[in-house]
């Protein structure tokens, strides 16, 4: 009879404990649900496409986005990046239901349209090391409670509406990836470990003050945009922008000045007129030389209607744009019409005369030209190519502009301007302030983990076979695809650079040699080539020349001697990377940088064998802790 009862004891015990599983297991679906009716705000049927329904089993139904651990018993990632999503962020009720906090480790709404901002509450999700908010509308101060998510290693909050103070984030010890440009934040940078973070961005908002030490870690990208930040490496000193800032106080505190002190002052003021005066009388020398030299090597330059008269556009001088204007002619007129405009409204009534007074930075110089980067009167960052020594016509040039601008692709970035006469081809773009994957790849230290490598490729893939498809058939290529040549915009998307400038000219083209001018299917193996290299660099984290020797050679030669594991990168290695799936990226690699074109495999066919790679990692995610 006892061991009856103890029988009963136990099975009702166990009834309770699965009835109370099943009510937690219920509080998160619900819980879900609604967050993500929040999320998706007027539009209701949008959320019933998203499969996340609560009759269903998050983990077992596959809900989009919801990532479980190996026995389907709780969540640890939401990735739900560029659904559209145009609703609220309510991140309290995530962070306030406690399976959920003590389990979610990754969030990501990357690029929709969410509304609200990061609660309070955000600090009860301790175990997030991955919060990824960027592309949004998201306002408000940024919660202190940030601080407290002890696990967090990345943080990425650009290209939102973000204003107050930077919390105290150099607290997180393992912080190592920060993106917060393009906000509206204001207050001092905390003192953070710069040699911990892989990634640091705060350009463009409204912070002030004396930028910590960066140990030269990261370049003054990372900071542009601020008016009141000072020091290395931005080239303001921070004592003329202490004497900006304090400049109420210090006129509250002259109130009480003696004459001596006014006496001094007033000094000061004449002495620094007199400098003034000084320094623009120098100029104004300065500028009837180069007027002067400007009218003796004046040079007709051929445009659409006739000919005119200019100085040299953009003559480089000791690695910077000339600052000087067109000479005082009748013509001026024409010649600052003669900048055509691709990109409305971004680049609106932009002129080349716009281009040659603003200030200007050269960053780069290859075979093919000259690269700047140049600040519009209107705030806007454009970086200008100058190709030197193409043999297209000029007619051939406006013609092939005209084409690509009206080709749109997302991860292709498209010209905002260009300029076209016998001795000059200018082409504008907009800057992007994130770099090139060249710079991820091989910069220090390194950042890009798997997932974000196969990414990328997919990506890169699908835009270029996208750009073969539109344009291949008319002979417009890529011609100079390299990982320098792939550059990150805000939300850290790659996208591809300088389409069809070399490719107009295919005689120049690095991968024009072992291409026969038959038809334009071969020539667009050249890209593949490319791509193929590009694969190469993400799966060795090798540049393309190693101590003189090709990376293909290096690849295929080590291939061939069966010792596949040492091609790959040992950071991909070290983060448990599926072996299986490397080995697959790299065969579609290899094929790629075959040395016959007509072996080499389409774009078309590069972009599916990627995305199916893609696909099975993406699968084996749903089983990882």
């Amino acid at each position: 009879m006892e061991r009856i009862s103890i029988w009963v004891v136990f099975f009702i015990t166990s009834l309770f404990l699965l009835n109370m599983t099943n009510c937690v297991e219920d509080e998160v679906k619900r819980t879900l649900t609604q967050f993500m009716t929040k999320l998706c705000g007027d539009n209701v049927q949008h959320n019933s496409t998203l499969g996340w329904k609560q009759d269903a089993d998050p983990c077992k139904d596959l809900w989009q986005g919801v990532y479980c651990d190996a026995q389907n018993m709780s969540i640890k990632r939401l990735l739900l990046e560029r659904l559209n999503l145009s609703g609220t962020l309510d991140l309290a009720m995530l962070c306030n239901l406690q399976p959920l906090a003590a389990s979610l480790t990754f969030l990501s709404l990357d690029g929709n349209k969410l509304n609200g901002g990061i609660a309070t509450e955000i600090g009860s999700c301790t175990q997030l090391t991955r919060l990824h908010l960027s592309g949004n509308q998201l306002s408000g101060d940024l919660p202190s409670s940030l601080v407290m998510l002890n696990n967090l290693k990345r943080l990425d909050i650009s290209s939102n509406k973000f204003s107050g103070p930077l919390p105290e984030l150099s607290r997180i010890s393992g912080l190592n990836m920060l993106l917060a440009q393009n906000n509206n934040l204001s207050g001092n940078i905390p003192a953070f470990d710069f040699s911990n973070f892989d990634l640091f961005n705060v350009s463009f908002n409204n912070l002030s003050g004396l930028i910590p030490d960066v140990q030269g870690h990261f370049s003054a990208d990372s900071f542009l945009g601020n008016p009141y930040l000072c020091g290395g490496p931005l080239p303001k000193t921070c004592s003329g922008l202490s004497e900006s800032l304090n400049h109420t106080q210090t006129s509250e505190d002259s109130k009480g000045l003696s004459k001596d002190q006014i006496l001094m002052y007033s000094g000061y003021a004449a002495l620094a007129i007199v400098v003034i005066l000084f320094v623009v009388l120098k100029l104004c020398r300065r500028k009837k030389g180069e007027n002067k030299i400007e009218a003796l090597n004046g040079a007709v330059v051929a445009n659409d209607g006739g000919s005119e008269k200019s100085s040299n556009v953009l003559r480089e001088n000791k690695g910077e744009i000339s600052r000087s204007e067109f000479s005082a002619t009748s013509e001026s007129g024409m010649v600052s019409q003669s900048l055509v405009v691709l990109s409305r409204p971004t680049a609106n009534e932009l002129k080349l005369e716009d281009l040659l007074k603003a200030p200007a930075e050269l960053i780069g110089r290859g075979k093919n030209g000259s690269l700047y980067k140049v600040m519009l009167d209107n705030g806007i960052m454009v970086v200008v190519k100058r190709i030197k020594d193409l043999t297209i016509s000029s007619i051939d040039f406006k013609q092939r502009m005209q084409i690509l601008s009206h080709v749109k692709h997302p991860h292709v970035l498209s010209p905002l301007a260009f300029y076209c006469s016998k001795q000059e081809k200018l082409l504008a773009y907009e800057y992007q302030q994130n770099g090139s994957l060249f710079k991820l790849l091989h910069g220090t230290p390194k950042t890009l983990d798997w997932t974000s490598r196969l990414g990328i490729a997919a990506t890169i893939a699908e835009a270029l076979a996208f750009m073969h498809q539109e344009v291949g058939q008319q002979g417009i290529v890529h011609g100079n695809l390299k990982s320098s040549n792939i550059l990150l915009k805000k939300n850290m998307e790659p996208c591809i650079s300088e389409y069809g400038v070399v490719g107009m000219d295919n005689e120049r083209s690095p991968f024009a040699s072992p291409i026969v001018s038959g038809g334009a299917s071969e020539i667009l193996k050249g890209d593949v080539y490319g791509f193929g290299v590009i694969l190469l660099e993400l799966l060795t984290g090798k540049l393309v020349k190693i101590n003189g020797i090709d990376l293909t050679d290096w690849v295929q030669s080590v291939v061939r001697e069966e010792w596949t594991g040492e091609v790959f990168d040992k950071s991909l290695l070290s983060e448990y990377a599926s072996e299986e799936r490397l080995v697959n990226l790299l065969q579609v690699a290899v094929r790629c940088v075959n040395g016959s074109p007509e072996a080499r495999p389409s774009m078309n066919q590069v972009a599916l064998m990627i995305n199916t790679i893609k696909e099975e990692e993406e699968k084996s995610l749903i089983y990882q802790v």
